[in-house]
C-alpha cells in the first residue's frame, strides 16, 4: 500500500468514502461541487445523495497511489477496485480546496 502526505481534507475524503456517507459530506464546503460520470452535484445534500447512490450500486475500495499539483488544484490518482464494469480501474481526483475543505472534485478516468 502506497502512503501519501494527502492535505488533511483529501486525507479525510478518502478515511470517509470507506466509510459512511454521513461522514464524507464533512470534508465539503456547504456550496462545493462534485463532478463524476458526466453529472455535476452542487450542495451537502447533492453531494450525500451521490455517495449513497455509487454506494448502493457498487461495493468498492479506492487506494491513492500518487499525488501531484497543477494549477492550485491536488491531483490524486487511486486505484479503485469494486464489483463495477471496468474494475479495478485508476481514477483521477482533482480537488479544489479552500479554507481546510473542499470545495470542489472532479473524478475522470
Amino acid at each position: 500500500m502506497t502512503v501519501l502526505n494527502l492535505p488533511e481534507p483529501i486525507a479525510a475524503y478518502f478515511s470517509a468514502n470507506r466509510q459512511a456517507t454521513d461522514s464524507l459530506v464533512h470534508c465539503f464546503m456547504a456550496q462545493a461541487t462534485v463532478k463524476d460520470e458526466g453529472q455535476t452535484h452542487v450542495g451537502l445534500d447533492a453531494i450525500q445523495a451521490w455517495k449513497a447512490a455509487a454506494s448502493a450500486r457498487f461495493a468498492y475500495t479506492t487506494e491513492p497511489l500518487t499525488l501531484d499539483q497543477e494549477s492550485g488544484y491536488h491531483i490524486v490518482t487511486s486505484r479503485v477496485v469494486g464489483n463495477f464494469p471496468g474494475s479495478p480501474v485508476n481514477l483521477r481526483y482533482r480537488f479544489c480546496l479552500e479554507r481546510g475543505l473542499i470545495a470542489s472534485l472532479e473524478i475522470t478516468a
